[in-house]
Parts: structure tokens; C-alpha cells; sequence
């Protein structure tokens, strides 16, 4: 969507997609993928709450999409709805935007729990996505900002009971009237999630690429497809994009034992030339099981790629090889698995005190105590979220801060003990953090500017503590606030410092403001954030959740806490190489 495409417009599209996911995704992750998640599981389980289910992939794929752009092709992004008993439409999740492609095959895959005792229905709806937005993470994306494309419905038992899982569906448009006007089909392919910890981390390089441009050399990628047992191929992974090489080596992928099956099954590996236009141009073709990839790397040798040909049994042989620089197969512990063991998260929580709050004696004030008990935006925030937060911390005893308030001395600080004590931050439970709040805004006067740097580096000094005396905590550190950030900088150089630590950062904003420099700090766009010094942040530690998307029933609050936070634990524990405490001790005996 969109007449030209900047070099910033194609950033997106040069980028991996695939591969084993670090980040478990719930209903309300709306980036490639969604579905189940160890820790919502867990925390409703533990609640007596389980259901017969079975957990499902879907792929999807689409053919002879409406070009709606002008000089280019359309840039197509699926997303799915689960349609209520009530007739509401609950968003499951969106894949990822393909540039240029009236025939797009979808690599990122919406997970489902499929229920065989009740109907199921599905909703798909197809869009074109205008390039002013193609590096805005899709699950940030306004709908109503992009071009419909057409739309289809069915059942997901229709999909799960076809003999080759997959079901064609004609799009039409979203008036539910089946005009003569063609908008195309939808493919859905449906396959069982493997129930394996089994993964392989792979890095591949490629040598003697045949040069495919004119004025340049080619931009490689490697997209990596599963073969099905209908004949036919699901994508699996795309590389990043490499420019002007032909002798690229690319960054090591991970893919699980459910996205390769197992190490018999055939892959097909594609070199493709990256073009704007979403013409990329094949170079080459392998077909090679993990199995035989092991063997490439253990004899260091290259397999050769192949280019087809229109006559059948006259590939052209190529000189181009495709060479596995590292093989190495892993275990990969899920969040469950430490959880279980014995690893802990403990949780910290910091209330934002300043002025933008308004005068909480002033029934308007985001701070205002109804004396008829109801309860503000903070306390609202602070006891659904205790619920959860609590659930994962033994001795629920919270370090608990306010921030941007004059307290008792007369100073205006930015990391104050919410409780008044000079020696002591924590509180037990989250009636302890309720009433550390109400005695507080009586005793701290509301100031400003709304400052995360200090809170966060205490929290970090915490967390680093830690490290010297045991391993199985992760921290967690909740920050609750009304609004713009002042110290956005220092803010960013104390989450890059914070990185490196067993520490996650939850913001949660209430009220109405514009959040958008929280959203620059939830790195939900694939790039990292970097220092004032240039230093890149190790991995992606913050997610921000807007109270008013909860309170609006878009997102539910256990989900919307849980959504990233199980892939940043996992993320620093498989960084580390450490593991569950009872594989510890087995190692340790063995």
C-alpha cells in the first residue's frame, strides 16, 4: 500500500521471521503468533481452571489478493478473530506484513486451542498495510488505518477434520455479501503442536552466490519451509537480509522440534536475491532433512543448491553451496520447567506521585480516594495485578516505592519507601502495598517531573545483589504511572545497564495521556534500545500495558501481565546456560 517505499520503509522486510520463539504468546500478542503461554496455564491452573484441549498451529496462505496500490503491489497481513457466543470478536492474533505480494505465504503461525466439545468459530480478515507503518510492530497497528483486503469465516473443527488439515476459503468483503467481485482465497493449514524441548540452534553461510543484479551485488535471505504430509510446504524461517554480498553468513537461528518435526523430516532451503518490489528472485534451492544439516557440519562440507528448471530432471547444478557453520542440539527448558523447580520471581513495585496525577483530594484526580470505596485508576491497577504478581513470589513481601513526590523532608524525590520508613521498602502483600499508598498520599506531596531513571536503578542494584547468593530469582519491577516521561534518555541508559541483570520492568499507564515514549521503551519493534554511549541492551526487558485497553475488555489483565514476561526470564536463563534446579542437582549427582 503506498506509490514508493523508503530505506526505512523496507527495514521491516528484511527482517528474520520464524524460528523457535523465546517469547510465549497469549491471546493478546498480536506479533506472529499467539496461543498458550506456561504462565497464564500455570496461574489458572493452579485455580482449579483446566480444560480438555488440544493445542493447534495455523498457517496461513493466500492467493490472487486485490492489488489496491498504485505503483506497487500490496503489502497483505492476516489477522484472526475467535467469534464470541455474544457475537463480539476477540482478536487470537495476527502474522507478520508481506511486502509486494498478491500470494503471500504467512511465516508467522496463530496458535489455538482447539476444544472438540464446542463450535469454534473463526474469522479472518486480510489487509493492506501502508508503508508509513511498516516499522511499527504489527501488533500496534490500527485497522482501521489500513485498506481492507477481504475476509472469510469458518469453523475449526471444518480446518482440523479435513484429511490434509487444510481448508481453501473464498474472500469476499466484510458486508458478508458474496458479490461477483473476486477478492481471492485464504488457505488454512492446521497441525498439532509437538510436545518437545528438543531444539537445534543453526548457523548456515552461503559461498559463490550467483550474482542476480545489475548494478549491484545481491541482498541474499534463506527462507526455510517443513514439508507436509500432503506434499506440500509450510514455511518455517526467513533470515534476516544480507546487502551487497554473495558470500553472506548469517546470524545462528534456533528451530524447535515442533516447527522441524523431527531430524528425518524434509526441509527445503531457498536462496532468494531481496527486491523491493516483493519479486525476490530464487538463486538456489537445497532440500535437506536436520539430520542431513548435522552431517554437513560434522564433515564441514557444503551441499550444493540447485535452481529448477520448466523441463522435469533438469535442475541446473549450481557452483553456489550452502555451508552449516554450527550445529548444536538443546534442550529448551520451557517457563513451566524453572517455575517448578523452585525459581521464583519477586516482585517491586513503584506509584507515580507527580503532579500530572491531579490534586487527589479532587474527585477527578487519577489519585482521589473514594470514601464510597471505590477504587482509583493506581488501586484498580495495584489489585488486579497483585492477584497474579503475588501468585509467584513465596514470602509476598514487595519492596514498594513512590517516585516524582515531596515527601516528609520537603524534597522532591524520585525513589522514595512508599511505606515512610527510612529503613525499610517493603511491605507485605498487596494489602500492604494498598495501604503504603493511602497513608502516603497523605503524608507526600504530589510534585514532579515524572523521572524512571532512579527506581529503576535501585531496582537493578537489587536484582545484581542477588546474583552473589542465589540464582534462582528473577526479579520484576512494576512501575505505575500517569503519563509522559521526562528523563527519557537517562531512562534508556539505566534499561540498557538493567539488560544484563535477572530483571523485567512492567509499565502500567493509567489515565488517558499520550504513551508514547512507553511504548519506544517496550521494544516490541525488534530494535533494542541503546545508551548514550551507543551500547545496545542485551535483550528486550520492558512491556507496557495501558490500564484503559484492560478496562476496555481488549486485553485481560492476566494475559496482558504474562504476555512477554515468560520469554525475558527465558531469555536470560538460556543466555546463561542456567537451568532448572532439578536438572542442576541431577547434573550434580551424575
Amino acid at each position: 500500500m503506498g506509490l514508493c517505499l523508503s530505506g526505512s520503509d523496507v527495514r521491516g522486510g528484511k527482517q528474520a521471521v520464524g524460528g523457535a520463539q523465546l517469547r510465549p504468546t497469549t491471546a493478546a500478542d498480536q506479533n506472529n503468533v499467539s496461543g498458550q503461554n506456561d504462565a497464564v496455564d500455570f496461574f489458572f491452573k493452579s485455580r482449579g481452571l483446566q480444560a480438555l484441549f488440544t493445542q493447534i498451529e495455523l498457517s496461513l496462505s493466500a492467493s490472487k489478493l486485490r492489488d489496491l496500490d498504485i505503483a506497487s503491489k500490496s503489502d497483505p497481513m492476516a489477522v484472526v478473530y475467535a467469534k464470541k457466543r455474544d457475537g463480539r470478536l476477540e482478536e487470537i492474533g495476527r502474522t507478520e506484513v508481506i511486502m509486494n505480494n498478491l500470494n503471500p505465504a504467512w511465516i508467522g503461525k496463530i496458535s489455538i486451542a482447539f476444544q472438540f466439545e464446542i463450535v469454534q468459530p473463526l474469522l479472518f480478515r486480510v489487509y493492506d498495510v501502508d508503508t508509513k507503518y511498516h516499522n511499527i510492530p504489527v501488533k500496534m497497528l490500527k485497522l482501521e488505518d489500513q485498506d481492507f483486503l477481504g475476509e472469510a469465516s469458518c469453523v475449526l473443527s471444518e480446518i482440523v477434520t479435513k484429511q490434509n488439515r487444510t481448508l481453501t476459503l473464498k474472500l469476499h468483503n466484510n458486508y458478508g455479501l458474496r458479490v461477483s467481485r473476486n477478492f481471492g482465497t485464504l488457505s488454512v493449514h492446521a497441525e498439532e503442536t509437538v510436545a518437545s524441548k528438543s531444539a537445534v540452534e543453526i548457523a548456515f553461510r552461503c559461498s559463490h552466490l550467483q550474482n542476480v543484479d545489475l548494478f549491484s551485488k545481491s541482498d541474499p535471505f534463506l527462507r526455510i519451509s517443513r514439508i507436509v504430509e500432503s506434499g506440500n510446504s509450510v514455511p518455517i524461517y526467513k533470515t534476516e537480509v544480507i546487502n551487497n554480498n554473495l558470500n553472506p553468513i548469517w546470524r545462528p537461528i534456533t528451530l524447535s522440534m515442533q516447527q522441524f518435526v523431527s531430524k528425518e523430516n524434509p526441509l527445503i532451503i531457498e536462496c532468494f536475491d531481496f527486491n523491493t518490489s516483493g519479486n525476490h528472485v530464487l538463486m538456489g534451492k537445497i532440500q535437506k532433512s536436520v539430520g542431513d544439516l548435522e552431517k554437513l557440519h560434522q564433515e564441514r562440507t557444503g551441499a550444493t543448491f540447485m535452481l529448477p528448471s520448466t523441463q522435469r530432471g533438469h535442475d541446473k547444478v549450481l557452483k553456489s553451496q550452502l555451508f552449516v557453520e554450527k550445529f548444536v542440539e538443546q534442550e529448551q527448558y520451557s517457563f513451566l520447567d524453572y517455575i517448578s523447580s523452585g525459581f521464583e520471581l519477586n516482585f517491586m513495585v513503584a506509584v507515580d506521585f507527580t503532579a500530572s496525577n491531579g490534586n487527589p483530594r479532587n474527585p477527578n484526580s487519577l489519585h482521589y480516594i473514594d470514601p464510597s470505596g471505590r477504587l482509583n485508576s493506581y488501586q484498580q491497577a495495584i489489585t488486579e495485578i497483585g492477584e497474579v504478581i503475588q501468585f509467584y513470589d513465596s514470602d509476598r513481601r514487595f519492596p514498594a516505592w513512590g517516585f516524582g513526590g515531596k515527601t516528609f523532608d520537603g524534597t522532591v524525590s524520585h525513589c522514595f519507601n512508599l511505606n515512610g520508613r527510612a529503613g525499610s521498602f517493603e511491605v507485605d502483600g498487596v494489602e500492604g502495598i494498598m495501604a503504603a499508598y493511602a497513608s502516603a498520599l497523605n503524608n507526600v506531596a504530589l510534585a514532579g517531573p515524572t523521572l524512571f531513571g532512579q527506581v529503576i536503578n535501585t531496582a537493578a542494584r537489587i536484582a545484581g545483589q542477588s546474583l552473589s547468593y542465589d540464582r534462582s530469582k528473577y526479579f520484576v519491577l512494576l512501575i505505575i504511572t500517569d503519563g509522559v516521561l521526562m528523563d527519557l534518555q537517562e531512562t534508556k541508559d539505566a534499561l540498557v545497564k538493567a539488560s544484563d541483570l535477572p530483571l523485567s520492568i512492567l509499565i502500567v499507564g493509567v489515565g488517558g495521556a499520550d504513551f508514547t515514549q512507553m511504548e519506544i521503551l517496550d521494544a516490541d519493534n525488534g530494535r533494542r534500545l541503546e545508551s548514550s554511549t551507543d551500547r545496545v541492551a542485551t535483550r528486550d526487558i520492558v512491556q507496557f500495558v495501558p490500564m484503559r485497553e484492560v478496562h476496555s475488555g481488549q486485553i485481560s489483565v492476566v494475559q496482558a501481565l504474562l504476555e512477554e514476561l515468560p520469554g525475558q526470564f527465558l531469555t536470560y536463563m538460556r543466555c546463561r546456560d542456567i537451568k532448572p534446579l532439578n536438572v542442576q542437582m541431577a547434573q550434580t549427582c551424575a
